[in-house]
């Protein structure tokens, strides 16, 4: 028994749970365990070491920080915090789905922790849209060989497929995805979040990056050099922020503004500038939605999408992705299609 409302007795019993662990786990150090067992044993040792400090005196105390990939669950291990905004979290998983626009059918769907970046699973979800894109562009090699030879140059192109289309929200429009997008030419609706800035200071956009001469310009006309700073690099404007006529529209730092520049800085550049277009901002709107569509049909009350009906990642994905088939026959329902003979047909009236 403890009485949780005496910080003494609540201290004493968190130490003695944790010298419990620590000498259970250090009976079982070097010893051939079950699959089981062992699992267990790795739990506990993840448990204890990301929640507990151990301090001068040698006792353990709750620790006052919040450990990275924290296992929130004994029982669901797999399990993370999530955030769907800075004022909405929730625990468990995240479920990510493709569908065709034209159908609204779910093409793939994916499950990852609660914690995940959602363009994590962007290359996962279209698997099968980049190995059709990669046998076009096979047969496309091959047609342009024989066109050229048959046909002369100039009508090679004719007979290749229509590029691949992609639509995505701001969660998706990382770097990374925009560069696999960009290796498959593959055409990208992905909408990028603009940079800002804290305290309405100039954004990123207001500097000209100049990634070949690698200098940044700011506002001001000032220009410095990109110096390496991991994997990104840095331009540094330190002193001749003293003297800039604009450095309280720039910065409140003391030693000048900086501007990062990471690895994916063309191809984001490159995408903000095309959602600028009109005519994408149109197909944009026009297209993405119909996920949101589709993602109401999977977590309304009567599919149940809203809470995970099992435990672990495995088992959520797997029912997840059952669940996206049942809307799926429910689509083809209202669409009025039959199989037959492996394709698919309208039934006539």
């Amino acid at each position: 028994m403890c009485d949780y409302d005496d910080p003494a007795a609540r201290e004493a019993l968190v130490d003695g749970l944790a010298k419990d662990a620590q000498a259970l786990l250090l009976a079982l150090d070097g010893h051939e365990l079950p699959h089981p067992l062992k699992q267990a044993a790795v739990l506990l040792a993840a448990v204890v070491g990301q929640d507990l400090d151990q301090g001068d005196d040698g006792r353990f105390r709750i620790a006052r920080r919040v450990a990275k990939d924290r296992i929130i669950s004994t029982v669901d291990p797999d399990a993370r915090h999530g955030h769907k905004t800075q004022a909405h979290a929730f625990d468990g998983y995240k479920g990510h789905v493709a569908i065709d626009p034209d159908s609204e059918l779910v093409t793939a769907t994916a499950v990852t922790a609660g914690n995940a970046g959602d363009a994590t699973v962007v290359a996962e979800l279209l698997t099968d849209d980049l190995s059709v894109t990669d046998q076009a562009a096979e047969a496309a090699g091959e047609l342009a060989a024989d066109a050229e030879l048959a046909y002369g140059p100039g009508r090679a192109g004719q007979h290749a497929a229509e590029p691949l289309t992609v639509y995505a929200d701001a969660a998706y429009g990382a770097g990374p995805v925009l560069e696999l997008l960009e290796e498959v030419e593959a055409a990208t609706r992905c909408k990028v979040q603009p940079p800002t800035a804290p305290a309405g200071h100039f954004p990123k956009v207001a500097f000209s990056i100049d990634l070949d001469a690698r200098t940044v310009t700011c506002p001001a006309g000032q220009t410095v050099r990109l110096a390496p700073h991991g994997r990104d690099c840095i331009a540094e404007f330190g002193a001749a922020c003293a003297s800039c006529p604009l450095v309280a529209q720039c910065t409140s730092s003391p030693t000048g503004r900086t501007i990062s520049v990471g690895p994916y800085e063309a191809q984001l550049t490159q995408a903000r500038a095309e959602q600028a277009d009109p005519a994408w901002q149109d197909d944009y709107r026009a297209t993405r939605p119909k996920v949101e569509r589709k993602i109401a049909h999977l977590v309304r009350r009567r599919h149940g999408g809203r809470r995970a009906r099992v435990r672990g990642q495995p088992k959520v994905a797997a029912d997840f992705a059952l669940l996206a088939a049942a809307v799926n026959l429910a689509r083809l329902a209202v669409l009025a299609l039959t199989g037959s003979g492996g394709a698919w047909a309208t039934q006539a009236a």
